[in-house]
């Protein structure tokens, strides 16, 4: 299993039904909860500061945002690389991108504003949806061919936006879709599928051409991502790991030393999590 081969702790299972019919795979929790130590977890560095987001590429380079407005990318072993400095221009980041590492998207969602940045944190192109009539967009996302990925609330569609603001493609309308519309916090492309992430009603699966696949009910985390077919994220108490296809859903409780985090990133290779001052990052036994 992904778990255990890639980052070797055990999560409890839990089982899922589909109903096909519908379209949504509701998700029911397993009351036989493991109890595990924070001995699965091995402190390998902190990083300190006082970083107010964080993310990592797939090459484990680490890109950390501070309370100033800096982003600095860090080498896997923490060695710098490149300062972006230009970060307050547009207000504060909502969100840092980096699936393709050559190109590293910044979005200011109060002024409407992407900048893409190249692998040195060079500003490469700037965007501003509001000049394509996007004015309402909560997240976006880097898509498969190195466009953008943008949910359009006010229509209620999934477009497609190229790096000169055109739009490429777009989805059905929501509205027509489904009784209530979702507004997703997290957008990821992988594998062929867009997933779209609300909170509060789940996740929801599209092909590349804006199609509707699938819904599934895991609702209340935060800190969503996807590697592969596998989703993570996690709560208050609890990191979850749900496997696209074998409807797998596993659930590992998070020592009582990491849950007071700001924000955990699970990794196949590492678990990083921010506190206050510092960004730790653990192997795992």
């Amino acid at each position: 299993m992904f778990i255990r081969s890639t980052i070797g702790f055990i999560f409890v299972m839990a089982c899922v039904a589909c109903a096909a019919q519908t379209g949504i795979v509701p998700v029911r929790e397993d009351t036989n909860r493991g109890r595990v130590q924070d001995s699965f977890f091995v402190l390998q560095r902190k990083i300190p500061g006082e970083f107010t987001d964080f993310t990592v590429d797939n090459l484990g380079n680490i890109y950390v945002l501070n309370q100033t407005g800096q982003l600095k990318k860090m080498g896997p072993a923490g060695d710098s690389i490149a300062v972006f400095n230009n970060v307050r221009q547009y207000g504060k980041v909502h969100f840092i991108d980096v699936t393709n590492p050559l190109k590293v998207l910044l979005y200011f969602k109060d002024f409407g504003t992407v900048v893409i940045l190249d692998r040195f944190l060079n500003t490469r192109s700037t965007l501003d949806l509001r000049r394509q009539q996007l004015f309402q967009v909560k997240s976006i996302a880097q898509a498969y061919d190195n466009n953008i990925w943008a949910f359009d609330e006010l229509e209620s569609k999934l477009k497609r936006v190229g790096e000169d603001g055109r739009i490429i493609d777009q989805s059905s309308d929501f509205r027509l879709i489904f009784d209530s519309t979702p507004s997703p916090s997290f957008i990821v492309d992988q594998n062929k599928l867009v997933y779209l992430y609300d909170a509060a009603k789940g996740v929801y699966l599209f092909d590349y051409y804006g199609a509707f696949k699938n819904r599934i009910q895991l609702t209340g985390w935060t800190d969503f991502s996807v590697i592969n077919n596998t989703i993570f994220g996690r709560d208050a108490s609890m990191l979850h790991r749900y496997e696209i296809g074998t409807l797998n859903w596993q659930q590992y409780p998070i020592p009582a030393s990491m849950q007071s985090a700001r924000k955990i990133k699970i990794m196949p290779a590492n678990l990083y999590l921010l506190r206050d001052k510092q960004l730790e990052i653990y192997t795992y036994r």
